[in-house]
């Protein structure tokens, strides 16, 4: 497991075409549920360390909206849709069909059902080229710097998650000649990295 972060090309690419289709379900179900025409660009696939990810995700240490799911199922782990702050209220926005201003109890709920949307049709994806069934907990929301909601202390999680998949997509709503950028986290368990990348055929 030393080299997870050498993957080939070839199996990179595996991976980024499973993120790919996700993409487009979440755009769909997401152009549904607001009523507006959502398109998705090529997402960028990242393998990292937990460490490694806020950077990517924030600049600056700016606040985040965070949804955590639980990964159930035959493939076990974590998944977290992170947005930036400003994001998140457009969002929020979008699904309750009216400007969100601040995040309130309403605001999250929206968001949560987002965040919901989202990874439910990567998970999907991921179910479907695995073969496997794969099933989201109900989600929870955090919003806090991304250092903070990023944190092991916060994931409540141990080293064995050490790996993340981070797949940064850009939702492009067509109306408003408008783009959102959010982020896309699998943490898997050992067990279930180690099937991951069998279908993937690392050894």
């Amino acid at each position: 497991m030393d080299d997870i972060r050498d993957l080939k090309a070839l199996q990179l690419d595996a991976l980024r075409e499973v993120a790919n289709i996700g993409a487009g379900h979440a755009a769909t179900a997401l152009s549904q549920m607001t009523g507006q025409t959502i398109m998705i660009s090529v997402p960028r696939l990242t393998v990292a360390a937990l460490a490694d990810i806020p950077n990517q995700i924030q600049a600056r240490e700016e606040p985040v909206a965070a949804v955590l799911m639980k990964m159930l199922g035959d493939l076990t782990g974590l998944t977290m849709l992170v947005l930036a702050r400003e994001t998140a209220l457009r969002v929020a926005g979008l699904m309750m069909r009216r400007p969100a201003t601040e995040l309130g109890e309403i605001e999250q709920s929206a968001i949560k059902e987002a965040g919901n949307i989202l990874s439910a049709a990567y998970l999907n994806a991921l179910s479907e080229f695995m073969g496997m069934i794969l099933l989201p907990s109900p989600p929870s929301l955090a919003v806090d710097l991304s250092d903070a909601v990023l944190s092991a202390g916060y994931l409540e999680m141990t080293g064995e998650h050490d790996t993340v998949f981070c797949v940064e997509s850009e939702f492009y709503l067509s109306e408003a000649g408008e783009r959102l950028r959010g982020f896309f986290l699998l943490m898997p368990d050992v067990s279930s990295l180690n099937a991951i990348l069998r279908a993937i055929r690392v050894d």
